[in-house]
């Protein structure tokens, strides 16, 4: 359900007391989660800041150097848990013909239409695109990167990557690149089912094709608007070993360390990397 507006926090309770109020499972993601107020807490940030704006940086350098400079290119990219973001494709787009925009929550379509078509009112991603255009060499080029973005994005899939075939009923050809970013970490609350999820994405990719993944480090919680949503605590060998296990070889991978704010989240830093599925 999307909610119109933030929403406002109860009478007499403070930041912290809300935080105390876990939340967990799909269910209660797809009610409270509010895209826009997520967009707004966590995008509409200073680049050069020190806390998230590090964190957005990190991984916009991060996929530069995997699209860009190491030149990983196809047909089609699948994004397993888009939400309602489009920063994520803004170095891919330079390099397939075809990306498609997967998540759980039907809200996150809703959202991320709106900047597609333009709608008054959508969310202004101007200042992240000038940077990615700014890593390219050209700052000013930042529209035709947002024309050429929405050209590219085809399609907004149901996805639950819990499922063996995680765009179930739909049967795609296999793709030529995954991409995830902050999805696998909020989306389980075990590592089985979080070894099991790569396996279940693995289906959707060609052998040979790649996987760029960015994931929170060490975190149990992030915030939006009143809700406290609950990340799996993950370390950097429990991902290697994760990815390692469905049949990936790592090119690289890549860490930050950083503190959030309390009221934010509790991760204590970011990783990203890029693999290559194995042939059979």
């Amino acid at each position: 359900m999307l909610r119109s507006g933030k929403e406002k926090p109860a009478v007499g309770k403070s930041i912290f007391e809300m935080m105390e109020e876990t939340c967990k499972g799909k269910d209660f993601y797809t009610e409270h989660f509010n895209p826009r107020d997520h967009l707004e807490k966590y995008y509409k940030v200073s680049l050069v800041d020190e806390g998230v704006g590090h964190f957005l940086t990190f991984f916009l350098k991060g996929a530069h150097r995997a699209f860009t400079l190491d030149g990983i290119k196809g047909d089609t990219l699948i994004d397993i848990g888009s939400g309602a973001s489009i920063y994520q494709f803004l170095s891919a787009c330079e390099s397939f013909r075809e990306i498609i925009a997967t998540d759980y929550a039907d809200q996150n379509q809703e959202e991320m239409q709106r900047w597609l078509r333009k709608e008054p009112g959508a969310f202004d991603w101007t200042p992240i695109v000038k940077y990615v255009c700014e890593l390219e060499g050209d700052r000013e080029k930042w529209p035709e990167k947002e024309e050429k973005l929405r050209r590219a994005i085809r399609r907004y899939l149901k996805c639950d990557v819990t499922q063996p075939n995680p765009l179930s009923p739909l049967v795609l050809p296999p793709a030529d690149c995954l991409l995830s970013s902050l999805c696998f970490d909020v989306a389980f609350k075990d590592i089985p089912t979080y070894r099991s999820a790569f396996r279940n994405i693995s289906s959707l990719l060609k052998p040979g094709g790649h996987l760029l993944l960015n994931s929170s480090l060490e975190a149990h919680y992030y915030m939006v608007g009143q809700h406290k949503f609950s990340v799996l605590y993950l370390e950097k060998e429990v991902i290697e070993e994760a990815v390692r296990q469905a049949g990936f070889v790592i090119k690289w991978i890549e860490e930050t360390r950083i503190k959030c704010p309390p009221s934010e989240a509790d991760a204590k830093g970011r990783c990203i990397l890029l693999a290559q599925k194995c042939s059979p």
